[in-house]
């Protein structure tokens, strides 16, 4: 019996193992954690376009903001950067993506959304930059940050047309959002290569690095689950979009080895809002559609920006 005992407890200390494992691994962010102004990886992603970004970023560096911060659901502090272009204005607010900075991420889509009149919130995600906590939930809990951000604008800047947008989790996290109880004056939400779902993510995140991802996968879920208190099936992109009527407009490179366009096209797919829209970009690497395209991406742009706010004004 006392062999029974150990055989147990080393079996559950070997998947307490994985599960803590699989949780640094993937969803775990430390607190003093360096506030990336701008950095820019030495990756493939970036190659074509590293110059350009550079240049973005600096012009971005000299803007004018105001530093913010919010408490959102669960009493995480989350702090934003605050553009204003002028009283009264539709608002815009950016979600990066994961592990990455909304300075490298919205360098071009902060400018645009400025050049198009929106007052603009630009956020640091939980778990990232300035912002608390230290697990990232891939969409999960962050889409009820995203809530606390309408309600925060809704309350200093008034309640003006919104638009929000995101780019890889960011994206997801905005769609995983649009089945929320959002105020009235979400008037559309923009999502620039989002995936489909946490676990379809990961699960492809494991196949790129040669593991077995029905092996991995439920320690990552158990992992996330013990250590960051979070379900990571608890939502999805793909699900949200089949309770809204939100207007979502959808960007995604055909070439993204990060996050493949096919989770896109799931999304579409399953959307039911009666205003919804795809554009996909030859030979675009992960949230590089504006780049290799800018002409294209603005127009898509400022015809949904412009739909989204005429139906507002309309009611």
């Amino acid at each position: 019996m006392l062999f029974l005992y150990i055989g147990i407890g080393i079996i559950l200390l070997a998947i307490l193992g994985g599960a803590l494992f699989g949780y640094f691994r993937a969803f775990y962010s430390p607190t003093k954690r360096e506030v990336m102004s701008g950095q820019i990886p030495d990756s493939e992603q970036y190659k074509k376009a590293k110059e350009h970004i550079k240049e973005l970023i600096s012009y971005v560096n000299e803007l004018r903001f105001e530093e913010i911060s919010i408490k959102s659901y669960d009493g995480t502090k989350l702090y934003g950067r605050y553009y204003h272009t002028k009283a009264g204005a539709p608002m815009q607010i950016l979600f990066h993506g994961y592990k990455g900075s909304p300075m490298r991420d919205f360098c071009g889509g902060l400018l645009l959304a400025l050049r198009s009149g929106f007052n603009v919130i630009m956020v640091d995600q939980r778990a990232h930059g300035k912002s608390g906590g230290n697990t990232i939930c891939f969409g999960v809990k962050e889409r009820y940050d995203a809530l606390a951000w309408v309600k925060f604008a809704n309350e200093n800047y008034g309640n003006a047309p919104t638009i929000l947008t995101g780019i890889s989790m960011g994206g997801a996290t905005v769609l995983m959002a649009s089945e929320l109880d959002l105020p009235h004056n979400v008037v559309g939400i923009i999502a620039d290569c989002p995936y489909s779902s946490p676990s379809e993510i990961i699960r492809k995140f494991c196949k790129d690095r040669g593991m077995n991802s029905k092996l991995v996968y439920p320690f990552a879920y158990l992992g996330v689950l013990i250590f960051g208190r979070c379900v990571l099936n608890k939502a999805s992109a793909y699900k949200a979009v089949q309770n809204t009527n939100i207007p979502i407009l959808i960007f995604h490179g055909e070439e993204d080895t990060f996050v493949p366009v096919w989770m896109s096209r799931r999304v579409y797919n399953a959307c039911v809002s009666k205003d919804k829209f795809l554009y996909t970009f030859k030979g675009a690497d992960h949230g590089m559609s504006y780049m290799s395209d800018n002409e294209k991406y603005e127009s898509a742009y400022l015809n949904f920006t412009a739909l989204c706010i005429d139906r507002y004004n309309k009611k």
